[in-house]
């Protein structure tokens, strides 16, 4: 069992790539190698293996809020849970379960919102196909002071949010109300419930 985002930048041309494309490749390499692991393709799309299935939703968001720190970006992404049958050493000729459901996650779900999730359990697919749309309602809207904060919480879990502040070169009161317009708490609670999910299903695999 593993997981695959495939996605795409918004607005890509909008902007030159030398802004965004490091930070997304940064981003990928934390994870793995190219071919393997990710390829970009289409100049702006891209598939990226996230092995542990508990990790692909906190991936995707901090992926989110990675592009979202750059003004007028955004960033489509779905999610895809299953097996993967046939492995190659370019991810974008490997084959299997995993991949037929992030293709379906990007081809129809996307249509209606920008991050999507589709697993083999359909209770589940229901459950995240409202939750993800109420968040988007918040991450859609991020600004790029908010993306940028729910990033460095993302990638210094342990750190204190006056810490979070300090490597953000901001005060303390102003973290504090960008991590309450970010709605990184409650956002932070969907990870988790999707966390939760994940660990069962890979317990009762």
């Amino acid at each position: 069992m593993t997981s695959v985002i495939t996605g795409d930048i918004i607005n890509s041309r909008g902007v030159s790539a030398e802004t965004w494309l490091p930070l997304l490749k940064d981003s990928f390499n934390s994870i793995g190698k190219t071919p393997k692991t990710w390829e970009l393709f289409r100049g702006d799309s891209f598939q990226i293996e996230i092995e542990n299935i508990t990790d692909a939703l906190l991936y995707a968001i901090k992926l989110k809020a990675t592009i979202k720190k750059i003004k007028d970006l955004d960033i489509r992404l779905a999610i895809g849970i299953g097996n993967k049958s046939f492995d190659t050493e370019k991810i974008t000729e490997a084959n299997g379960e995993v991949f037929i459901n992030s293709g379906y996650a990007f081809d129809y779900l996307l249509k209606k919102q920008n991050l999507a999730l589709k697993t083999p359990w359909e209770n589940i697919n229901e459950e995240f196909e409202v939750s993800l749309g109420l968040s988007l309602l918040i991450m859609d809207n991020w600004t790029t002071n908010s993306a940028a904060f729910v990033y460095m919480s993302i990638q210094n879990p342990e750190c204190t949010q006056k810490v979070i502040a300090k490597k953000l070169a901001i005060s303390e009161s102003s973290a504090s109300e960008r991590r309450k317009r970010s709605g990184f708490d409650e956002i932070m609670k969907l990870e988790k419930r999707y966390r939760k999910l994940m660990n069962q299903k890979l317990t009762n695999l």
